[in-house]
């Protein structure tokens, strides 16, 4: 376990014991006409209804349970934090969808784009003693040019699009920090040279006082080093060795999946030799590049069995219950023989990846898609997408960055060069601030530039799929149709350049386990035994492909109208979980 872990802490990469949660029941009030601001709710709040923040208001667990769409909702709560002269206040936002503002005792603090995000106001100049109040307004909308992943823009579901999520759907938290604190720290292993790469930030030119940056790595109760270095500006950088014979024959312990090793590191601001701020993490040595069609970690080849998950609860929509039922799912995940999880049209909570980095479960990373394109598409998704991957690049479990799936925001991209432009930038601009992760632009079919060639393909016969892509193998990558629905590999003037090949979307296999569903993928089945014969069916199917180097099946769990989850909405498994393990640990199987 990490040293520096602190139960249910919304960043438990970036800890620091002075916090405090917020979340609870807070004021609450929609505002369909928009009036909330001419009117000066953020000076005098409106007693309407309360909330239970972070639960969304159209989840049962907000205590609301509303679907309807209010495309303007307002939060007030009272707060009475620590108020020090050496202290400053953030205030801090896990998520919130999608435009949000903020008043502290009626004084505008600040406004946040982007509903998948984390951000975070610095609240101290507007305190006072006692009886702060707080007021958020979050404003959404049914645009499809913001990124808005599965939830719905029309008044009902349909297809695999759900319930929307408008307002706060995470954490909101208070943090205490000295005067000058540690606002950052980039964390780049560099496996071959046994060292870790740090890009620090700080909040503040550094101004009087002498600044020094104290690091100490750790792993288990081994130091492997310490060092400290002088702080001259707002940024800096160093490379510290973490070779070590103590610690490993081989100098370094790798992360994973089957030995998930993380070294701790704790990282001290001192003013004149004091201790100013302290900020607990952990990183993993591994590392992943492509090398004539294999995905390598740590150099050995490493065949990806994922799960598509698309992170929605009964009860609580986007937003997991608790800590608890993060890792409940993970532990599933890993139970059910899947190495890795695919998470669909959602950034989740950071404590799945940080579980996820413990218990050695891979993870892609996926941007929630919009479904137009435009310059509004192109900006929010831009600036969107570089908070995300900088937000994320320190979990050693995530391996995989995906930008775009099926085309959705880019729907000309196979013939349109504008769109096809425009995901080459995505590309360029991901590896420019990740240059080891693979990238995968268009999840799905229709690539432009891509690390990997990935194919989703919903064939409920393995039969059929096998003789599809073994006689075909040269066509499909040839970019000849490979699709039920006419889609090919690659978009019009782009080719295969031997990419690894992974199936990342099939099976989606329809049973309702005895309950009344909607759909799923294919044929629903009737029975358990049917529903184990199509997942082994079409497994097989993909494992006797021998140039295909990894699988995704959809998905992990049921959603709202689909019933094509391994378990139900409960988290029930609708199969014998030993079954479903042996499918997917098995290596020579027969269909």
């Amino acid at each position: 376990m990490v040293m520096n872990y602190i139960p249910n802490h919304p960043r438990p990469q970036f800890t620091r014991p002075s916090w405090e949660n917020l979340n609870g029941i807070w004021d609450f009030k929609f505002d369909d006409q928009n009036e909330g601001i001419e009117r000066q709710w953020n000076l005098d709040f409106p007693l309407d209804r309360q909330i239970t923040v972070p639960f969304s208001y159209e989840t049962v667990k907000s205590g609301i349970g509303d679907e309807t769409f209010h495309p303007v909702v307002w939060y007030h709560r009272t707060i009475n934090p620590l108020i020090d002269r050496k202290t400053r206040t953030l205030l801090h936002f896990e998520g919130s969808d999608y435009q949000t503002m903020l008043w502290v005792n009626g004084q505008y603090a600040g406004c946040h784009t982007g509903g998948y995000t984390r951000f975070q106001f610095d609240i101290t100049e507007m305190l006072k003693p006692e009886d702060n109040h707080i007021t958020v307004m979050v404003e959404d909308s049914n645009d499809i040019m913001q990124p808005r992943g599965k939830q719905r823009w029309k008044k009902e579901n349909f297809g695999c699009w759900y319930v929307q999520t408008t307002g706060i759907w995470k954490t909101v938290w208070l943090e205490y920090v000295p005067q000058t604190y540690l606002e950052s720290v980039k964390m780049t292993p560099k496996l071959a040279d046994h060292s870790i790469g740090l890009e620090w930030k700080i909040n503040r030119e550094p101004t009087g006082a002498e600044i020094k940056l104290r690091v100490e790595i750790l792993f288990g109760n081994k130091t492997v080093n310490r060092a400290e270095f002088p702080v001259l500006g707002r940024r800096g950088r160093i490379v510290l060795d973490v070779g070590s014979v103590e610690v490993s024959e081989w100098l370094v312990e790798k992360w994973s999946p089957d030995h998930p090793n993380l070294y701790d590191i704790r990282f001290e601001l001192a003013e004149n030799e004091e201790t100013t701020d302290t900020v607990g993490s952990y990183f993993g040595m591994r590392d992943i590049r492509i090398d004539q069609g294999n995905i390598l970690l740590n150099g050995e080849p490493i065949y990806q069995r994922l799960v598509l998950d698309q992170g929605y609860w009964k009860d609580s929509g986007l937003t997991p219950p608790d800590e608890a039922a993060i890792i409940e799912d993970i532990d599933k995940i890993l139970a059910l023989g899947f190495n890795g999880a695919r998470k669909h049209q959602k950034i989740e909570d950071e404590r799945y990846a940080f579980w996820c980095d413990v218990k050695g479960l891979l993870l892609w990373c996926e941007m929630p898609s919009p479904y137009a394109f435009g310059d509004d598409m192109a900006q929010n998704f831009t600036s969107q997408w570089i908070e995300v991957v900088k937000q994320h690049y320190n979990h050693p479990s995530i391996i995989t960055w995906t930008p775009f799936n099926e085309s959705w925001g880019v729907p000309q991209i196979k013939t349109v060069r504008q769109q096809q432009h425009f995901t080459e930038a995505v590309y360029h601009l991901t590896k420019s601030l990740d240059e080891m992760r693979p990238v995968i632009v268009n999840d799905g079919w229709e690539h432009t530039v891509s690390d990997i060639l990935t194919l989703h393909d919903y064939e409920e016969l393995g039969q059929a799929f096998l003789k599809r892509y073994q006689d075909n193998h040269e066509g499909i990558l040839k970019n000849q149709v490979y699709h039920s629905t006419r889609k090919s590999a690659f978009a019009e003037g782009y080719a295969y350049r031997g990419q690894p090949v992974i199936i990342s979307e099939y099976g989606g296999a329809a049973f309702a386990g005895g309950e009344k569903g909607s759909w799923g993928y294919g044929n629903t089945v009737e029975t358990v035994e049917q529903y184990i014969f199509r997942i082994n069916d079409m497994t097989s199917a993909i494992k006797k492909l021998p140039w295909v180097c990894g699988y995704c099946y959809t998905q992990i769990t049921d959603v709202q109208q689909e019933i094509n989850g391994l378990l139900d909405a409960e988290r029930r498994c609708k199969a014998d979980i030993n079954d479903i393990r042996e499918i997917n640990l098995k290596k020579d199987m027969t269909a």
